[in-house]
Order: structure tokens, then sequence, then C-alpha cells
């Protein structure tokens, strides 16, 4: 089983710059699925060597450009240039129906082509192939935010998304022997609707996954920089703890293990 970070970036300005990418994650189990594909998604799978065509389901938490904005070009690589109708999208009901908040921000056209479309509610569960995908529920500007657990053979790994923390949230993702973390400001530099290094801190502590990997850092803790907060956050909660970084990928088997991959396609390929 493995997690492959196509960036770790995000925010609005983090976005704008791509002072850190922006492209979700690529996990790959029972089933190969691309969880919050933001700007440059479908690129960076590329330069990492990643088909996107092998996809089997592009999950999307919340109707915010940095998590969804490439969904249609990787649901047209899915189901192979709209030639062959296959695979699932799964997101909340604002990214896939519409709701007072917006979207929805899948056309009509992409959610058609696709074999089947999910939306999804705290507490829900839905099956790809063999991968049992649990949403949970998460506290953001959109009020239909979801994160998201995978249940696999090598263990949960358990994504929060964006979200403030509340005090049902270590509950939610007990267990995760993987906890990927959403972590916009460093230190104790709260907005709402979002954790900072010491919500972080909170979550991991009561958790205790087997490593915490923090992402989605806006422009304040890549100046912080995301790095010293993790080392922080390990010296408190005594949990392995990584910022991520473009190509950061995690290996699970009996024991779990980090990496960094090389770009097989030089970027310059794409101008």
């Amino acid at each position: 089983m493995q997690i492959f970070f196509l960036g770790s970036g995000g925010g609005r300005f983090a976005t704008i710059t791509q002072k850190r990418c922006t492209g979700g994650f690529r996990l790959h189990a029972e089933a190969n699925v691309h969880v919050d594909p933001g700007p440059g998604a479908l690129v960076r799978s590329h330069v990492f060597g990643i088909d996107p065509t092998d996809l089997d389901a592009i999950l999307i938490t919340h109707a915010h450009p940095d998590h969804y904005t490439d969904c249609e070009v990787l649901i047209e690589a899915m189901t192979r240039g709209a030639t062959k109708k296959r695979g699932t999208i799964i997101g909340n009901k604002t990214t896939i129906e519409g709701t007072d908040f917006g979207g929805p921000v899948i056309s009509k056209y992409h959610r058609s082509i696709v074999s089947e479309q999910i939306v999804m509610q705290p507490g829900q569960e839905a099956k790809i192939k063999n991968l049992r995908i649990e949403a949970t529920k998460a506290v953001h500007h959109d009020p239909d935010s979801l994160g998201f657990r995978f249940h696999t053979p090598s263990g949960i790994v358990s994504y929060t998304s964006d979200t403030e923390y509340f005090d049902e949230l270590p509950d939610i993702h007990k267990d995760a022997r993987v906890l990927i973390a959403s972590a916009m400001r460093p230190r104790e530099d709260r907005i709402p609707n979002h954790m900072c290094t010491e919500d972080c801190i909170n979550l991991i502590d009561e958790v205790k996954p087997e490593i915490a990997i923090l992402t989605h850092f806006g422009m304040k803790m890549i100046f912080a920089p995301p790095e010293k907060e993790a080392r922080q956050v390990a010296e408190r909660t005594k949990v392995k703890t990584i910022a991520a970084r473009l190509g950061l990928v995690v290996d699970m088997g009996e024991e779990v293990k980090t990496r960094y991959a090389r770009e097989q396609v030089p970027l310059d390929r794409f101008l």
C-alpha cells in the first residue's frame, strides 16, 4: 500500500503562487484513487511517471479550488478520453450536486461519463473494488466538507482534509496507522475552519498514529517552515511526524517507511 504526495500546499495564496504544489495525493491500495486533485495534479502525475488513466476513483472533500480544479481532466484520463464509461467520483454534496454554498464544481458532462458518482456524508461508507472508504466530519467553510478514512489490509489511513479542531476529531480518526493532517498555520496562529500546529499536536497526541504527515500548508506555515513545525510536533507527541513535500512516498507494509521519489519526466517537457 502506497501514498504518493503530489503537493503539500493549500489556501488561496499558496495556490496562486505555487510556493508548494497543490496536486493532492494518490493512494495505491486495492484501488487507485486520487484525493483532492487541486491545480497541478495532472502535470505532477506525469512528472513522477504516475499514470492518470489507471485511476479507479477521484475523491473531493469540498468545493474549494485547491481541492478540485484538476478533477475534470483526471476524469477524462480515468475514462480514457471519455471513450470508456468507467471509474467513480466521490465527493460532498456541494461538489457533485451543488448546495446553497455553491457548486456543483464538476460539470454535468463529466459526471455523465463516469460509471458512478457518490455523494457522501460523514459516517457513510463506499467501496471501490476492495477498498473501503469512510467519510468523516470536517468543520470548514463548505458546511458539507468531509475527511476520509481508508481501510486497507495494511491498516487505516486517515485524512482530516481542511477542518478546524473540534472535540470529536480525535475519536473520528482513532486507530489510524497513518494520519494525514491539514496544517494551515504554524504554532498557535489559528484562523477559523483550519488547524494550526498546536491543534495538530492535540490531535496527534490523542490519536497516536504510527506516523503523522502534515500537509496543506498556507503561506505563513511555508515560511515557518513546516519542517520545523513537524519537529515540534514530534517532540511534543513522541509520534514520528513529517512535513509533506512534493514527491513524498509513504510505503505501508509491516513497517511504515517514507522516501522521496525522483522525477521521471523533466518539467520543462511541458513548456
